[in-house]
């Protein structure tokens, strides 16, 4: 086990997620429900799926693609998305 890769994904994602929908829509369901844990269950459950969905995928997609061009194609599309968001059309 990589140690490092896991504290800087841990930190990436938690920062990543902060704020974000995911997170508005289980404090929705809490309130809404008054079931934390339950929403807590089902939430960790469905970010694991995600997660695992990523990494399956990634790991197909180097097999194919090179890192460093896949850096390349995620940076454009973050910014391409960004610009769209900006522009009210996303």
């Amino acid at each position: 086990m990589d140690w490092k890769i896991a504290a800087t994904t841990f930190g990436l994602l938690f920062l990543a997620e902060l704020g974000d929908k995911t997170q508005l829509a289980v404090i929705n369901m809490t309130c809404k429900h008054q079931k934390p844990l339950a929403i807590f269950l089902g939430a960790t459950a469905a970010l694991a799926t995600v997660t695992l969905i990523g990494v399956l995928g990634g790991e197909a997609i180097t097999r194919v693609v090179p890192a460093q061009l896949l850096g390349k194609i995620s940076a454009i599309l973050f910014i391409v998305l960004g610009i769209l968001m900006l522009s009210g059309k996303l």
